[in-house]
């Protein structure tokens, strides 16, 4: 391998490894968190403290200030993923959703994705659409599990926020959004405004000063699961497939299941094991199906050649 050529694969294992693994953690940071912070602001505050740090440092480096038009585009994905996206899944978890749950519900966006891709006349396989028949099938028997079943609310909100997410995703490639780390910077300083505006209306407010605990969640959230998560997450959907860009939904639920079991006294039901063994089934062969599969087909026709 060249020089160059590995100068190029660096950024990409870097924020896939930022994905994968930081943003698997957020999950049971993110409970740790909502012990001390209520959610909205919580969430409020991780986005836009890490929008304004951003950004303040590409003006540093020389990068322009977005145009109207793009501050706009910028919006909309920031409400769709962090602001209903990831504020949904933040108040899931302050209504006792477990971290490690909460992660498994989050690996269907691919799916949802996929569904969504039709909107602009994406076309899908059967493959594909049996990767989302079984990812579903696994939603629901998912449902059916000890810490979902007396949650209602919370599952719906984890489900609302995947469509969410999947729908700003889908939608982000059309729309004229700032360049580079810029787009990250300015759809979390949007989407930390909106959240914060809902946690004023909601009634949201401090009983007492956060602990240490809470503080070192909020920094670690603002530093890992915004500022350096989220902007690989941009970069990705900007530079490689939208498989690529989402495969880390059948990594972060495995770590996050991990470190709730390790850390944070959670557990899953026989049941819900088989739920997430489903759901990740269903998104590897919505995403990696169709060139593992379609690979085999092509071989099988050289040889009959």
């Amino acid at each position: 391998m060249t020089g160059s050529a590995t100068r190029s694969l660096l950024p990409l294992i870097a924020a896939l490894f930022a994905l994968y693994f930081i943003w698997g953690s957020t999950y049971f940071v993110i409970r740790v968190g909502v012990e001390s912070w209520p959610p909205l602001m919580m969430a409020g505050l991780r986005f836009f403290l890490a929008g304004c740090i951003l950004f303040s440092f590409l003006l540093l480096r020389g990068h322009k200030v977005p145009a109207l038009k793009q501050w706009m585009a910028a919006g909309a994905v920031g409400v769709l993923l962090l602001s209903v996206g990831n504020g949904l899944v933040t108040v899931a978890e302050h209504m006792q959703v477990p971290s490690g749950i909460a992660a498994v519900m989050v690996a269907t966006v691919p799916l949802f994705t996929l569904c969504f891709s039709r909107l602009w006349g994406m076309p899908n396989s059967r493959l594909e659409w049996t990767g989302v028949a079984i990812g579903l099938f696994g939603i629901v028997l998912l449902n059916t599990g000890s810490n979902l079943v007396g949650n209602p609310w919370g599952a719906a909100l984890i489900l609302l926020a995947s469509l969410s997410w999947a729908f700003g995703s889908v939608w982000s490639s059309r729309l004229p959004l700032p360049k580079g780390l810029m787009a990250g910077a300015a759809e979390m300083i949007i989407a930390g405004v909106v959240l914060l505006v809902a946690s004023r209306f909601s009634g949201e407010h401090l009983t007492a000063v956060p602990g240490m605990s809470g503080f070192l969640a909020l920094g670690y959230l603002v530093v890992f699961g915004s500022m350096i998560a989220i902007s690989a997450y941009m970069f990705l959907l900007k530079t490689v497939r939208p498989a690529v860009a989402t495969s880390y939904a059948y990594v972060n639920p495995i770590v996050a299941v991990l470190l709730g079991i390790g850390f944070g006294g959670e557990s899953l039901s026989p049941v819900e094991w088989v739920a997430l063994g489903v759901i990740l089934c269903a998104v590897l062969l919505v995403t990696l199906g169709k060139f593992v599969f379609g690979r085999r087909k092509t071989e099988i026709k050289e040889v009959k050649v």
